[in-house]
């Protein structure tokens, strides 16, 4: 496939040098065809994201001479000193750099293992390069493979299935508590950045509606603009509104309890003793935790999410084994179809050389055969094309395609049969 990826990552690479290297969607299309016009290579396309930026590529030339090529392309169309790149680039070529592209795809080498948004980052990129005109027939085909590994790593293991970020443990954790979240009213008390990043899962979660509290009414309420389906009020009404919510999250500053057992039991009351949700983001704590004493209220912090999200990570890791069983299969199952593509065009023409010799033969013998009509000069045509040469292909094309899965050997049989036919 004379296929090569060069690049660096999260693990290679800080993010100075990464931010250096990165292209923007915008100049994309340009360094694409730089690369593509100008050098000895056929296909290519850049991945480039705050922690990967990948060329993969398919080359005119052997693997050394692709590498020196796409990694001078690297620093040289930023205008970087050599020194300052290639320590940190890897290098994968053939089949190891298919395996490495199913993997990222898959989300395996990604910093948090099986995140979703770098699916959409490779297909974004595959769609460039496409635009770009920079994709044949191997990257297409590869791309969609990898597309296709992807989904299938997350169908059949649980690699997504384990929320590993704490704002997203504590939707999960409501999932648990109250399984439908759909008619259900969240309050977050405080404007901190996890907890408007749980909200906003919340709501993709499918929550109602979103109230906000905040000692600023008018940070409350540029909030809950902000998110949609919400509404803001000052933190001095919390008594008067607490029992609205089902789920609770608190995120302040403060340094003593915001939620204490007489605040909690009075909403309980309000409530009807229908169950009721705290989640505590804050350091120090902005919930008693005697208040997890009552009945039907639940409360979780801090340390209760760090140590879901750990154990959901191990979880992860665990599934991310199976995964990769997966991507060596998958890799092994495309390398061998492509190289049976690859002999599809020389099959061809051995089946077309071999009826073109059959017919020539028949012609020259057609006076022997005498007085035929047009049903018996059809038959043995045939007998000739559809019956003998199919026979003799037969057993060459098996051979022809195990051969094609040994790298080590190269077979052109097209030459045995360019014979100058003489009369």
């Amino acid at each position: 496939m004379n296929l090569i990826l060069v690049g660096l990552n999260h693990k290679t690479a800080p993010v100075e040098v990464r931010e250096r290297l990165a292209f923007p969607q915008s100049i994309v299309s340009d360094a694409l065809k730089h690369l593509v016009n100008r050098t000895h290579i056929e296909e290519a396309m850049i991945v480039s994201t705050c922690n990967r930026v990948e060329v993969l590529a398919k080359a005119e030339v052997n693997p050394v001479e692709a590498r020196i090529i796409v990694t001078d392309f690297l620093h040289s169309y930023h205008s970087l000193p050599q020194t300052e790149v290639v320590p940190h680039l890897y290098v994968h070529e053939e089949h190891h750099a298919v395996r490495h592209l199913f993997r990222v795809a898959s989300s395996l080498d990604s910093m948090v293992v099986g995140e979703p948004q770098i699916l959409g980052q490779v297909k974004d990129a595959y769609a460039e390069a496409v635009k770009a005109g920079t994709v044949g027939r191997c990257l297409h085909r590869l791309l969609a493979r990898a597309f296709s590994v992807a989904k299938r790593v997350r169908t059949e293991t649980g690699i997504a299935s384990f929320a590993v970020s704490m704002s997203y443990v504590a939707v999960e954790l409501s999932k648990k508590i109250f399984e439908d979240l759909r008619q259900k009213t969240a309050l977050l008390i405080g404007a901190g950045e996890m907890a408007e990043l749980a909200a906003k899962h919340l709501l993709a979660a499918g929550v109602k509606k979103i109230l906000v509290a905040n000692r600023t009414l008018g940070n409350a309420e540029a909030l809950a603009s902000e998110l949609g389906h919400g509404e803001g009020f000052a933190l001095e009404r919390l008594p008067e509104r607490l029992h609205e919510a089902d789920i609770v999250i608190v995120s302040t500053g403060a340094t003593h309890y915001i939620i204490n057992p007489v605040l909690a039991r009075k909403a309980m009351e309000l409530r009807r003793n229908r169950t009721m949700l705290f989640v505590d983001l804050s350091v120090p704590r902005n919930v008693d935790p005697i208040v997890a004493d009552f009945d039907n209220l639940f409360v979780f912090d801090v340390d209760d999410l760090q140590n879901a999200a750990a154990a959901n990570l191990r979880e992860r890791q665990r599934e991310a084994q199976r995964a990769e069983g997966i991507i060596d299969a998958e890799t092994a199952q495309f390398i061998t179809s492509f190289k049976q593509a690859d002999i599809g065009p020389l099959i061809g023409l051995l089946k077309q050389r071999l009826n073109q010799m059959a017919l020539a033969e028949f012609e020259r013998h057609r006076r022997q055969l005498g007085e035929l009509s047009p049903e018996q000069e059809e038959t043995i045509k045939h007998l000739l094309l559809g019956s003998v040469v199919n026979k003799f292909l037969h057993p060459v094309i098996i051979e022809l395609r195990e051969t094609a899965h040994q790298e080590d050997h190269r077979i052109d049989i097209c030459r045995a049969f360019e014979v100058e036919e003489k009369d």
